[in-house]
């Protein structure tokens, strides 16, 4: 074995776990997705549009999400990237 098969095999390895984690983050996202109400598409949006009267933001830059715990409690969680101030 060469010098050379040593570090390919370190990066198919770190390239197959970097995958791996990428495909768990799009389930987790699809199956959150999957259990919110018919409105939450819509009310994201009207988020979205609201933070935009105040503030230049892409779409990509906001995140709602909606958690649910046993108990029917439901928590809106939004996240928004904002630019900087200057």
């Amino acid at each position: 074995m060469s010098i050379l098969d040593y570090f390919r095999s370190n990066k198919k390895a770190a390239s197959a776990s970097l995958a791996k984690d990428r495909l768990q983050i799009i389930v987790a996202h699809q199956r959150a997705e999957r259990d919110a109400p018919d409105y939450f598409p819509q009310m994201k949006q009207e988020i979205i549009e609201v933070i935009r009267k105040y503030v230049h933001v892409n779409e990509d830059q906001v995140n709602v999400q909606l958690d649910q715990d046993d108990n029917n409690l439901s928590v809106l969680e939004l996240n928004v990237t904002l630019p900087d101030g200057k």
